[in-house]
């Protein structure tokens, strides 16, 4: 199952746009429930510094691009990284109920 990251870090002030921004994304992506696709969203103590995990199944074409609200967000990214960024595939270790 293919997991990957994307990391960034925003200005103060862009915070509370890429917080709405993934609430608007992750209700897009509950109400469209793509088949054998997982997402996380995170925000570090920092309070600008946030964290996206996406797992496929194996087989499964990354959905994200294809509901518009997803498609956004990603695309707003490089506006609101202070440093370029992008997804970086990550090899799950081990895990407790977090990865199917």
């Amino acid at each position: 199952m293919p997991v990957q990251l994307v990391r960034f870090t925003t200005r103060e002030a862009d915070a509370p746009a890429v917080e709405q921004a993934t609430e608007t994304m992750l209700a897009a992506l509950r109400r469209a429930r793509p088949h054998g696709t997982r997402f996380a969203a995170c925000k570090l103590a920092d309070g600008v510094t946030f964290v996206n995990l996406l797992e496929l199944d194996e087989g499964v074409d990354n959905p994200l691009p294809g509901i518009p609200e997803c498609r956004a967000y990603q695309q707003r990214i490089p506006e609101w990284a202070l440093e370029p960024s992008g997804p970086q595939p990550v090899t799950v270790l081990g895990s407790y109920e977090l990865f199917g």
